[in-house]
């Protein structure tokens, strides 16, 4: 096969250079398109392939031609695609040919990404050839799928404010209802002298009372409930409930809590938190019929504009948080993306409101605060709350300014892995602006694929639960094996104790609790690289 662009050349009237001449500016302008650009035969081999197509797909020409191009598709499109081409040499049907369509590569590590392939034909010497123009277009996918996410959380608000209106109001005027009930039975009491009578102005004296209870749950969602909002610290106020909490879980249920010191100040509600906590430890104890164990955390945070950007009512700032989790059946999306709608249960009759949650969220909201909720089916549920602090940021606070720490040398290499196309990317970038060379992998399947090949690693930082058939224990557990002495570096949104908590203590591996800042990355790469916590 010639090269690039010599079997298409043609003599341009007005111009005198030879065929060769003409071919050398065609190839120069091929080797420096940015664009990818594969030719095959009509067998599938790959005959030639320009500059980009390497950096792309991570492979040397040399690896490439000769080879059939199916090695660069994951499935389906590797099975399918040499029946492709003998149907189409046979039928002359076309499918991509002259139209182009979006399908997925993979690279030489085992990633995939999404690509927009057009396909051109043309004969020379007698042989039809294809090429290929290859377009990366994950960046656009990213920007569309954070477009979509943003807009799924935008009506999610939304519908949660709408909710919140219409149940204030009822709430409202019921509680005027309550109110002409209750007084008119107030006035009939004296004027009822036998005892059966009494006994039923009681019973309907106490329904008003369960009523009225049921309008301050209504009205704590709203944001309407008055509260008594104060300084508060935390960690006093979870120290103060939890022999309470642990009469309220059942023997069945282990209790931990896991308090930072120096906690920073609050101002909400004391009772209201307390509140808070109990119907989030309720929630989650009837999440474990047959047991299990939850953990209460404190902390502080600061959440900066990443954050901000995926929810749309968070004010970046300083916060402290408070996170329950349970070990529980965990939840559906669709059950996750309703919890804290009022009177939505999954309960059997009888045995909840569906209010329990919806007053936290109300709660929260109506002190400045925050709720976010992580669940996935057989791996529990950790509700985060996150509270203003009380006071402005000290002078000395240092901010995140992303600016490349200068302690760092450009040395170390990190393998991410990390199932979130969007948290992959964003560590990506974290992790090369302080300085460190980076390989990235969806899934643990990748990620091994990668430790096997020569390339120099020196730590694994890795989602704890993924996708893939392997979780980021198991990653740690085959890296170690694969590379003996390689550092590793789990983080996930759930509580540590809670994913395998005491075999982590027990292997010594650092958890990275999500969302964490750029300094809390950059203490946690310095202290498992630095320390030899791990062997």
């Amino acid at each position: 096969m010639q090269q690039f662009g010599e079997p298409v050349v043609a003599q341009i009237p007005g111009q005198t250079s030879s065929p060769a001449a003409q071919a050398a500016k065609l190839r120069g302008i091929l080797e420096s398109a940015v664009t990818a650009i594969i030719t095959i035969g009509d067998r599938g081999l790959i005959e030639d392939v320009n500059p980009s197509t390497e950096r792309l797909f991570g492979y040397d020409a040399s690896e490439l031609i000769g080879q059939n191009v199916k090695m660069l598709m994951p499935e389906p499109y590797r099975g399918e695609h040499d029946g492709y081409i003998a149907s189409y040499v046979g039928t002359g049907v076309k499918k991509i040919i002259g139209i182009g369509r979006e399908v997925s590569g993979r690279r030489r590590d085992g990633t995939t990404f999404p690509l927009h392939l057009s396909v051109s034909e043309f004969e020379a010497d007698g042989c039809r050839y294809f090429t290929g123009m290859i377009y990366d277009i994950s960046d656009r996918m990213h920007v569309e799928e954070a477009l979509r996410e943003s807009e799924r959380r935008l009506a999610q608000s939304q519908k949660m404010e709408a909710v919140g209106q219409l149940t204030g109001g009822i709430a409202h005027d019921f509680n005027n209802l309550l109110l002409v009930i209750t007084g008119n039975l107030e006035l009939l009491e004296p004027r009822l002298n036998d005892e059966e009578s009494r006994a039923l102005l009681k019973e309907a004296q106490d329904a008003a009372g369960l009523g009225s209870k049921l309008t301050d749950q209504l009205l704590t969602f709203a944001r309407r409930r008055h509260l008594d909002a104060q300084v508060i610290h935390l960690n006093d106020l979870v120290v103060s409930i939890t022999d309470m909490l642990r009469r309220t879980l059942g023997e069945h249920i282990t209790l931990s809590t896991s308090l930072a010191r120096d906690v920073w100040a609050t101002r909400a509600d004391p009772d209201q938190f307390q509140s808070a906590i109990v119907n989030m430890a309720v929630n989650a104890r009837d999440a474990m019929p047959q047991g299990g164990k939850l953990v209460v955390e404190t902390r502080n945070i600061e959440l900066d504009a990443h954050h901000a950007d995926y929810h749309s009512e968070l004010q970046p700032g300083h916060y402290v948080q408070l996170s329950i989790s349970d070990t529980g059946v965990g939840m559906e999306p669709e059950i996750r993306d309703r919890v804290f709608e009022p009177f939505f249960t999954t309960k059997e009759i009888g045995r909840g409101t569906g209010l329990g949650l919806a007053m936290v969220y109300g709660f929260v909201k109506q002190s400045g605060g925050h709720v976010t909720i992580y669940s996935e089916p057989g791996f529990g549920t950790t509700i985060n709350l996150y509270l203003p602090r009380s006071d402005a940021p000290s002078a000395e606070t240092t901010a995140v300014t992303g600016a490349a720490d200068p302690d760092v040398e450009v040395r170390e290499t990190v393998l991410v892995v990390e199932d979130d196309s969007r948290v992959r990317q964003l560590t990506i970038k974290r992790l090369k602006l302080i300085g460190y060379k980076v390989l990235e992998a969806s899934d643990g399947p990748a990620a091994l694929e990668i430790l096997k090949r020569g390339d120099a690693i020196d730590l694994v930082f890795t989602d704890l639960v993924m996708p893939g058939g392997l979780s980021g224990r198991e990653v740690a557990i085959r890296a170690r094996e694969l590379r003996p002495g390689v550092k590793v570096l789990l983080t996930s949104g759930y509580a540590e104790e809670l994913v395998h908590g005491d075999d982590l203590q027990r292997e010594q591996l650092k958890v990275l609790r999500k969302p964490y800042q750029q300094t809390d990355l950059v203490a946690a790469l310095r202290e498992v690289l630095g320390n030899g916590r791990q062997s």
